[in-house]
């Protein structure tokens, strides 16, 4: 597993080549914004099309990474599905992957915007959690308690590589707060020097790509520590 390990509210967390977190000490798999069942809503209401295996893809990444880590606890930061009506509308053979995912572990699912109510499968439903030093929850909070760590907003940064651009989502960290990237396929994403990112976060941020070997940047978009 070719994680990057870094430290956030003096606990040691790595980001997964996913746009998972783990937390070894906790043995927490934490992932955001699945947006399982995109492609089914988006038929369904003439939205753009997209691949139709994408909750299938997302299911399977989810799988390699809790036997990666050997993850005890798992907390899904919100938006876990696209709508209300979708956990129980998808495909029989997606459930049952879900279903059999959960099985022996604490599962949480966190309240996001796409599915705010409770979710009719395994697991507990909340709209926080807080364990030690780390406080979880679906959208920033613009005064927020330290140690807070969200999603909602598919942070991307793009880096220059050879004379190449390389876009990718991105872990967003500063002393206060840290956001995910969004964990689903095709799930689109923000770029970090957007005023919605570099507004929450403070001078001095770092962003970490994900892909095959993560890596760490200054946030694009924020003046660097003086």
């Amino acid at each position: 597993m070719n994680a990057l390990e870094f430290s956030f509210r003096s606990e040691i967390l790595h980001a997964l080549p996913t746009g998972a977190l783990f937390w070894p000490a906790q043995r927490l798999l934490v992932v955001s914004d699945l947006h399982l069942g995109k492609s089914a809503r988006a038929a369904r209401f003439g939205g753009a099309q997209l691949p139709p295996y994408e909750t299938t893809e997302t299911l399977t990444r989810l799988a390699t990474d809790l036997d990666a880590t050997k993850a005890r606890r798992v907390i899904c930061l919100g938006d876990s599905f696209d709508a209300p009506t979708l956990q129980t509308a998808l495909p029989e053979a997606d459930l049952l992957t879900l279903t059999t995912l959960q099985a022996g572990l604490d599962w949480t699912w966190i309240e996001g915007n796409h599915d705010p109510g409770p979710v009719q499968l395994g697991g507990t439903h909340r709209y926080s959690l807080s364990i030690g030093a780390l406080h979880f929850r679906h959208i920033a909070e613009t005064t927020p308690t330290p140690g807070e760590v969200t999603g909602h907003y598919h942070p991307k940064a793009t880096l220059s590589l050879r004379g190449r651009a390389l876009t990718r989502p991105c872990f967003l960290f500063d002393d206060t707060r840290l956001i995910l990237p969004a964990y689903g396929a095709f799930t689109g994403g923000l770029h970090c020097n957007d005023p919605a990112l570099t507004r929450l976060m403070s001078p001095g941020a770092q962003a970490i790509l994900t892909g095959t070997k993560p890596c760490k940047i200054p946030m694009p978009g924020l003046a660097p520590l003086s």
